[in-house]
């Protein structure tokens, strides 16, 4: 017989939707029951009344029921959500590429680039002034990469701190934080370089301090905000800004040093990362759940796809403060990680601190032009890295495992460098050489789709943390790279041994991440 739902009193004349073929004693949840317009319009005010109690009776058992209402636009008033039993209601439609990029989670993501392209500027610009700060202070080539690899001092520090406050706090407060630090930071760099000496490292320690939270917090929150399968290309996104802020940062640099003096680039560019906290504190939030802005279809989606539940308050205080390390160090894995972020740090901060001295002191090109042969590889990665998640997140759509879609990215993104760096020492213009370095940097950028997303896949509870551990051990590598590449300059007198050293690691660093990464998720509750 059937069982008609019956409201706890009577709400409306119209008629009530029947449950065909009721089971006994099964307890029948609901999501995504559309409920027809009538029977809601008439009935609303009264739901709400009841704080959205009802009574499903069956001549078997009288289940009570709860609907979580979500926030409604106009356009889904109708939806009603909770948790289903039914696995055919439990599927939510992919949207389309129009309710993408116009969604709430793409204005996170967007706002995420715009500060990584910040961070990045803001280190690069002292690549481009440390040329006439050597000539001005009478500095050497190895006192000059101490000075640059200051920087590292601090971006060594707090990735692992700034990780553990990114997985309790969440990513919008870290973040914002971080970036005031590095702003405040930048902004005061010309007056310390007049000042002394170690009023400069110091100043340029605050500012790496401060950017070591910008990737473990752009990791918790696409961790939160995007399913798998968008992920590779969102971090694409992500990193591209990362990527043109090199580019800007080296392209404007001499123009406007060259137009407001040495300052000019530091105080622009501070000045531009207060007024970034100013909107992204009004306009973001940690996790889809405490958005006030966000659809209820982009909820539901979001919260249907995405393996990483936000915590709850009672979970925050419950959930141990200190992470797993010994737990996470155990696991061959994280190994693979720490590995592949080394190696990228290494080749990364190599390029970036170098370039334009090399092609100063190789090909006898003045200091704008350096600056410009050295950016370009830059704009080259931010293209070539969305392309690259696009890639990867269809590889994964159409059923290639996560594991060999990030082998095969890593492998591309770490090999191909290396061949490039290999024909850089064989270049005998500088068009030649910028055009094997927009190879290597170029490739570099598949890596993003390796690595830095598999950070997210094998721990997610942890993702902010780990990136803390990998990325200190990246920043000390890169500090090894930057200061040693000057000495080796010094001593050999020539950049090519330090290039083709470079090639070797990147090879090396395939080979160990193909051998024992994942990109299944670890359990990290028992040592290996």
């Amino acid at each position: 017989m059937n069982s008609p739902i019956a409201l706890n009193r009577h709400h409306s004349t119209n008629p009530i939707p029947i449950l065909q073929n009721p089971k006994p004693y099964k307890s029948y949840k609901f999501s995504n029951v559309k409920l027809p317009c009538t029977i809601f319009t008439n009935s609303f005010k009264t739901f709400s009344s009841l704080n959205n109690r009802f009574t499903v009776k069956f001549p078997y058992k009288t289940r009570n029921f709860e609907l979580n209402r979500l926030r409604a636009s106009s356009n889904d008033a109708q939806s009603i959500a909770g948790t289903s039993s039914f696995d055919d209601q439990n599927e939510v439609r992919e949207p389309s590429f129009l309710e993408f990029i116009t969604s709430e989670r793409v204005k996170v993501v967007t706002l995420l680039a715009l500060a990584l392209a910040l961070c990045n500027a803001d280190r690069v610009v002292m690549s481009v002034a440390i040329v006439p700060l050597s000539l001005s202070h009478g500095w050497r080539q190895s006192f000059a990469g101490v000075v640059q690899s200051s920087f590292l001092w601090g971006y060594m520090i707090s990735p692992i701190a700034g990780g553990t406050l990114v997985d309790y706090y969440g990513g919008k407060v870290v973040m914002a934080w971080g970036v005031a630090l590095w702003s405040l930071a930048t902004f005061l760099t010309p007056w310390a370089a007049e000042t002394s000496v170690l009023a400069l490292l110091a100043v340029r320690m605050l500012l790496g301090i401060a950017e070591g939270v910008a990737l473990p917090c752009m990791n918790n929150m696409i961790a939160r905000w995007f399913p798998q399968t968008e992920r590779a290309r969102v971090v694409g996104l992500a990193m591209a800004g990362f990527q043109l802020g090199s580019a800007i940062g080296l392209t404007l640099s001499p123009i406007l040093m060259s137009q407001g003096g040495m300052s000019g680039p530091f105080v622009i560019f501070g000045l531009c990362g207060f007024l970034w906290v100013l909107v992204w504190v009004s306009a973001t939030s940690s996790t889809p759940e405490q958005s006030s802005q966000i659809s209820a279809y982009e909820l539901r989606y979001i919260q249907n796809k995405v393996a990483v539940p936000s915590l709850s308050k009672n979970e925050k205080n419950t959930r141990e403060v200190i992470p797993p390390f010994r737990r996470l160090l155990s696991k061959l894995p994280t190994w693979s990680l720490i590995v592949a972020n080394s190696m990228h740090s290494w080749g990364f901060f190599v390029i970036l601190s170098w370039m334009p001295i090399y092609f100063k002191t190789i090909y006898h090109v003045d200091l704008r032009e350096a600056a410009w042969f050295s950016a370009v590889p830059w704009s080259v990665m931010a293209v070539v890295g969305y392309f690259a998640g696009f890639w990867s997140d269809m590889m994964i759509q159409r059923g290639i495992s996560v594991t060999l879609t990030r082998k095969i990215m890593q492998s591309i993104g770490f090999i191909g460098p290396g061949i490039a760096l290999i024909g850089l020492t064989t270049a005998k213009s500088p068009l030649l050489a910028s055009a094997w370095l927009t190879v290597a940097v170029g490739l570099k950028a598949f890596s993003h789709c390796g690595f830095l997303v598999n950070l997210q896949e094998i721990a997610p509870q942890y993702s902010g943390v780990l990136h803390g551990i990998s990325n200190t051990a990246g920043s000390f590598a890169a500090m090894v790279g930057t200061v040693g590449a000057g000495f080796f300059v010094e001593l050999v007198g020539s950049f090519k041994g330090f290039l083709l050293l470079t090639a070797f690691l990147y090879i090396s660093a395939a080979l160990f991440w193909n051998l024992f990464s994942t990109g299944e998720r670890v359990n990290f509750d028992e040592t290996a």
